[in-house]
């Protein structure tokens, strides 16, 4: 943290493998050059076929994320849920069934020596049935409250309108808002009335062109052209992206100054 600005990196989705390579790859470096004091990754497509499993959550972390968050693929792969209790920089949304494994949040402490609050909650429209994401996140500020200097939230959901409305619900709690599961980036990085930084979607990491989302596109189109369903694969192979966006926060006067979208072509 340089001159009171704390900087807050979040890239959307992991996609497969392309997209752990795309961010091992990317990310150290991209990390430096901002200069970020926190980096929020989502890692809820990561593994195959979907979700996260426990090597590529470790090879996220060896990639400089400090925290990953979930979202309704997060259960997927067996060998989380054990370490969704032990791990407690691995989240799942915090709106999940109260006796699911793992936490909705997180303190980590900066080198700063800031203690940032991350939370992870689920939308509820268009999405698997799941607690009421705007009650939720403000229980746990609430309960939170003293433990943490600032607060930021992964709202891992479909509809732009749900997401657009928790962030004004907590404009002025969070430094930053940002919305993850559509895979595609939204042009609308902005700073909230009451200094939130916010996006409604950051988007992906992994092979976006001539793909749908990451997904080789001849069982999309498919589906799409006569409702035949086949398996999905995840592209391997063409130029990858990270998608991500930078919040910086003024930790002196408690809002953030700035919200940029970025995409790195790797």
């Amino acid at each position: 943290m340089q001159n009171n600005i704390f900087r807050i990196l979040a890239l959307g989705d992991i996609v497969g493998k392309a997209g752990l390579a795309a961010l091992k790859a990317g990310l150290p470096q991209l990390k430096k050059r901002v200069g970020a004091d926190i980096t929020v990754v989502n890692g809820e497509n990561a593994s195959e076929p979907n979700g996260l499993n426990v090597e590529d959550a470790r090879l996220i972390f060896a990639s400089g994320a400090d925290i990953i968050t979930g979202g309704n693929h997060t259960l997927r792969h067996k060998d989380m849920l054990a370490f969704l209790d032990e791990t407690r920089s691995v989240l799942r949304p915090a709106n999940y069934p109260p006796l699911c494994p793992g936490r909705g949040c997180a303190v980590a402490t900066c080198a700063s020596g800031l203690r940032v609050l991350v939370v992870n909650v689920m939308g509820q429209v268009f999405m698997q049935q799941c607690d009421n994401p705007f009650v939720c996140a403000q229980t746990l500020l609430n309960e939170a409250a003293g433990s943490y200097d600032i607060a930021v939230c992964d709202i891992h959901a479909e509809a732009t309108s749900e997401k657009q409305a928790f962030a004004l619900a907590f404009d002025g709690r969070f430094a930053a808002v940002f919305g993850t599961h559509t895979h595609v980036p939204t042009a609308d990085a902005q700073i909230l009335p009451g200094g939130t930084g916010y996006i409604t979607d950051l988007g992906m990491c992994g092979v976006r062109r001539g793909t749908v989302l990451g997904v080789e596109k001849e069982a999309i189109i498919k589906r799409f052209t006569t409702g035949v369903s086949d398996r999905f694969e995840r592209a391997q192979a063409g130029e990858a992206v990270l998608d991500c966006a930078l919040f910086e926060y003024d930790a002196a006067r408690k809002i953030c100054v700035s919200a940029t979208q970025m995409t790195e072509i790797i």
